[in-house]
């Protein structure tokens, strides 16, 4: 992993050609998104297959591409390649609490990608592929270690090995950058454009979090 002070410089502002709706979901792809929408980040190897996974889940609101988790900003695809930049690919994913809840989400996370490889998915390799969660509120928060921990006996049961996802708050990862506008969607415009992901055979369990137990809505950290 590159360190702040080794990472690529990147630029001042944001890249340019970023599109202002979802070519699936006809929503806003940058924001604002309806009153109580809730954004949670994934990163599970190339951000085209990730997206397309959430895209398609219920009470998902709107998904993006793009890079998070470390150092350099406004990242290019082309920097971020390099594993100079720090960043993972990530998947930005917009949700209606009233319609789904973290678990869900992470159940679809945790069941469509190799956890235990530390810094690769299948060919992909570098630290820009590993897999991680970056939560917005103390609900997705305790799904990410509950379901990790419920999984990981999944895993150990199934003869795997230990889960490496990285799990921390998307304020310490940092601000999510968008990927350039051909990234967005990629699979949608490019039915037959690479994909590695799906089901890895296993089933992560839910319904692990009391709601009754978690700290109130005012802790939930503005989307970025």
């Amino acid at each position: 992993m590159v360190s702040r002070d080794e990472a690529l410089p990147g630029r001042s502002a944001p890249l340019p050609g970023i599109p202002d709706r979802h070519e699936v979901l006809d929503s806003s792809l940058q924001g604002p998104w309806p009153e109580g929408s809730q954004v949670l980040y994934v990163a599970m190897g190339c951000f085209w297959g990730t997206e397309r996974i959430f895209w398609r889940l219920p009470g998902v609101i709107s998904t993006a591409a793009g890079y998070m988790g470390g150092y350099t900003p406004n990242p290019t695809y082309e920097e971020t390649c390099t594993g100079r930049t720090g960043h993972t690919e990530t998947v930005q994913v917009v949700y209606d609490p009233t319609q789904t809840d973290a678990e869900q989400l992470l159940k679809a996370f945790w069941e469509n990608h190799d956890s235990t490889t530390a810094n690769r998915q299948g060919n992909d390799v570098g630290t820009q592929y590993r897999s991680a969660i970056f939560w917005t509120t103390p609900e997705q928060e305790q799904a990410a270690l509950a379901t990790r921990d419920a999984f990981q006996k999944v895993l150990h049961d199934n003869g795997f090995g230990d889960i490496s996802t990285e799990i921390r708050s998307a304020q310490d990862a940092g601000p999510f950058y968008y990927a350039e506008d051909y990234h967005q969607q990629y699979l949608h415009k490019n039915p037959g454009g690479y994909c590695n992901h799906g089901p890895n055979g296993m089933t992560c369990p839910v319904g692990l979090v009391r709601q009754d137990q978690l700290p109130a809505q005012a802790d939930i950290l503005p989307p970025q």
